[in-house]
């Protein structure tokens, strides 16, 4: 048997006392978060939750998502993480694909109403049995009449629970991830794809028990973060600084108050960090406490990794994956001499190749080739969609398409994405998806969706617009409407109304030439 949740009780138990989550002046121990998280569970089996049902939740980097989090998978059941960028229809589609039957969903702010959202998509469904509202403060009542909060549902609910028996091959967590479609899929990942996944970056970047301290902006319900920070976080007792939404200034003021040894990132992240760096700033004080810095997402500017070379000495290891792969597939090694621009060499365990159009393997260095990955942190497939796994796993590797190149040593570097992924801010945007909603706009009659460069972050959403004979509306209503429709990551901040759109012969849109 295995079971994620053995992460949060082995550490527990050897370090019951020690900060766990840290959400401004709220410290949660680990001993409270096992406690909270067994009351999570016994909430479920109370609800009739089984072994292998899915549960979703959105919710911030607040210290709710990881009790809620382990609750579930003490239950036995699935974790459904959901972006909390997204929107009533968006989040309703969510969790009908995955068959949720219960829902925990942060009540959110004024600038990002998650509860609202997440209560019209959860009114929209008659598939949930269950609505948990988490709210800021636990001992408010619900601010919606009916609706069930959090912790009037943990109220009186035992505080132990023996976790249930899982195998290693059960799913342990559907993490969405968009396809060429434009339709999400949730790739099914395992209790051994996130072990593995786990022991690796702690083997990688010598993480120690009960010593590390991470300041986490990374979002949770986001693979990088839950593993990368969360789980292998909680397998070292490491005490996390949650961050609810990034903000450069209250990253670098953790930075300074506090012994903050782990930062990980996407570029942007990185890139926002260095602008906090000013003068009145105790930079030698977080350079001193610094250990390591990782780096995923998207590719890293070489310029940004000099300067925080320069300027904190810490060097950043940058990694490669993807929410197939659990995620880490390559990562760079620390105790190895810096290959800038490298996402460094396959995980223990793991084997990549680069593959030609024609299928057959690149395997002389420098030529480039498309990415497909093999081994333990490879996903089971995607969640009802045995058409869409058949074409991902061929032959028992995963067809990443991504474009890379290997040296002499092994080493990978990213070329380019094959598909027309736009990557912005580390989160992807599939521009069909963009298009699709664009012309269900009464004034749109086609749309075409790319990626422009960006200066923080990486790439813009830009889209260009056709409209139908008569109609007008400007881009900025159109902008303006996609931003009520779409979440904030994929709407684009850029709309171009044009008359026509290059085109091949066979009517297929030059998107090249539109960049």
């Amino acid at each position: 048997m295995l079971n994620l949740s053995v992460l949060l009780e082995d550490s527990a138990r050897n370090h019951p006392d020690r900060n766990a989550l840290v959400l401004d002046e709220h410290h949660m121990t680990y001993a409270e978060v096992d406690v909270a998280a067994n009351q999570v569970a016994n909430l479920l089996v109370e609800r009739g939750i089984k072994r292998g049902d899915r549960i979703a939740l959105s919710c911030t980097n607040r210290p709710e998502f990881a009790v809620v989090y382990y609750g579930v998978l003490k239950a036995g059941a699935v974790v459904v993480p959901l972006n909390v960028l997204l929107k009533q229809r968006e989040i309703a589609y969510h969790l009908a694909d995955a068959g949720a039957i219960a829902y925990f969903c942060f009540e959110g702010t004024e600038e990002l109403p998650i509860g609202h959202e997440g209560l019209r998509a959860f009114h929209d469904l008659d598939s949930v049995d269950h609505f948990f509202l988490i709210t800021s403060d636990p001992d408010a009542p619900a601010p919606t009449e009916g609706v069930e909060t959090l912790s009037a549902a943990l109220a009186g609910q035992p505080r132990t629970f023996e976790s249930v028996a899982t195998e290693a091959t059960d799913t342990a967590v559907i993490l969405y991830t968009s396809g060429t479609t434009g339709q999400a899929k949730g790739a099914e990942l395992s209790h051994a794809n996130t072990m593995f996944n786990v022991l690796t970056v702690n083997r990688m970047l010598h993480n120690r028990p009960a010593t590390d301290s991470h300041v986490v902006c990374l979002p949770l319900f986001h693979t990088f973060g839950a593993t990368v920070q969360m789980h292998a976080g909680f397998s070292t007792a490491a005490t996390l600084h949650l961050v609810p939404r990034f903000d450069p200034a209250r990253v670098v003021q953790l930075m300074a108050e506090e012994e903050i040894t782990f930062f990980a990132g996407v570029p942007t992240m990185w890139w926002g960090l260095l602008r906090e760096l000013t003068e009145d700033i105790d930079v030698a004080r977080i350079a001193g406490n610094l250990r390591i810095g990782m780096s995923g997402g998207a590719s890293l500017p070489v310029e940004i990794l000099k300067e925080v070379d320069d300027r904190l000495g810490v060097r950043i290891i940058e990694g490669y994956g993807l929410s197939e792969t659990s995620p880490l597939a390559t990562i760079g090694d620390p105790d190895a001499p810096p290959r800038p621009g490298s996402i460094g060499r396959p995980i223990w365990g793991v084997e990549l190749k680069l593959l030609g159009r024609d299928g057959s393997e690149v395997t002389r260095p420098g030529e480039i080739g498309e990415i497909a990955v093999r081994g333990h942190n490879v996903m089971k497939g995607y969640h009802g969609r045995p058409e869409a796994t058949a074409e991902a796993l061929r032959d028992g590797w995963l067809h990443t398409g991504d474009l890379a190149r290997r040296d002499e040593d092994g080493w990978y570097y990213i070329v380019d994405r094959s598909k027309d992924m736009i990557i912005r801010g580390g989160f992807n945007v599939y521009p069909r998806e963009v298009e699709e909603v664009l012309m269900t706009h009464p004034a749109v009659s086609l749309a075409a969706v790319v990626g422009v460069p960006h200066e923080s972050h990486g790439e813009e959403v830009k889209a260009f617009v056709i409209l139908h004979g008569g109609v007008e509306v400007t881009p900025t209503e159109l902008v303006e409407w996609s931003r009520e429709q779409m979440a904030g990551y994929k709407y684009p901040r850029i709309v171009e109304v044009v008359d026509s759109l290059p085109t091949t012969a066979t009517g297929k849109i030059l998107k090249r030439e539109l960049r």
